[in-house]
């Protein structure tokens, strides 16, 4: 049990910016236990209107935009701190890690496809 999170990509659009299924996904990068990355992205899907109070197993489409911000944060070591149920702790040992999955989001991106974040707790 803890916190998996994993960024996917898709060639189908997605819907809608929030909570929605992932079709035909592509794992791009997987992450165990960075609850404040977690965070970020929760803070990101609330701000695009997602209404699962959880934030568990729901779709986050991430754009560019959202990318260059989750950089900016990173690198400014801004992620806010996160804790949850059996969320383990981020230390900042992961930021080499969070900025290889920026660059390999981009590139999707660039390759046409759509990438998501999407958590599982």
């Amino acid at each position: 049990m803890g916190l998996d999170m994993y960024a996917f990509t898709m060639t189908q659009k997605p819907e809608t910016e929030v909570d929605f299924v992932a079709k035909a996904p592509r794992e791009l990068h997987y992450w165990r236990k960075h609850p404040n990355l977690h965070g970020w992205m929760q803070r990101l899907y609330e701000a695009k209107s997602g209404k699962n109070p959880d934030f568990n197993r729901s779709g986050l489409w991430l754009t560019a935009q959202d990318l260059d911000a989750l950089e900016r944060a990173i690198k400014a070591k801004a992620l806010p701190h996160t804790e949850g149920f059996f969320f383990g702790a981020s230390n900042g040992s992961e930021r080499e890690d969070d900025l290889a999955f920026i660059a390999k989001a981009r590139g999707a991106i660039a390759a046409g496809s759509y990438v998501v974040y999407s958590a599982w707790w």
